[in-house]
């Protein structure tokens, strides 16, 4: 198993964060690599809600099942995600830092199958992608976007 680990200073307050990151249908709106996202649970969202995305691998497309295992909004929020080649279990939270969000995330990504090999790079390979992630999640926040998610 590994820990990915991070955080970053949004310029949002921690609801607005919240709101958009608890929706995994927002996700393809600030991260280029997810090609799409859909809620398979009924609204509203929290606890049980269940999502699945296609993320861009350079293996072509990638399915991923999303499920929200812990929903304490505006503070934290806790999902498992089921991949071909791994299991991810964490978490993101919300602490205001005057009137931004400092984001962090952990997430404990256990390889599965042929992917055990690439255990020692999983680290490595995993930080870059959250953090370009969360990055591109904190532009477009930051340029106002946070109401403009298409949340059909």
């Amino acid at each position: 198993m590994t820990n990915v680990t991070g955080s970053i200073l949004i310029n949002r307050p921690p609801e607005a964060v919240f709101d958009i990151v608890a929706d995994e249908r927002n996700e393809p709106a600030y991260n280029p690599a997810l090609i799409s996202s859909q809620l398979l649970t009924g609204e509203p969202i929290g606890v049980g809600s269940r999502f699945k995305a296609v993320h861009s691998s350079g293996r072509g497309p990638s399915e991923m099942n999303v499920e929200l295992t812990e929903y304490d909004a505006p503070r934290r929020l806790a999902s498992v995600t089921h991949t071909s080649w791994a299991d991810i279990e964490g978490a993101v939270t919300f602490q205001p830092e005057g009137a931004s969000t400092r984001m962090t995330w952990s997430w404990n990504v256990q390889p599965k199958g042929f992917a055990k090999i690439l255990t020692p790079f999983v680290g490595v390979i995993g930080g870059r992608q959250e953090r370009a992630c969360w990055e591109g999640l904190k532009h477009y926040m930051e340029r106002g976007n946070d109401h403009d998610c298409d949340s059909e």
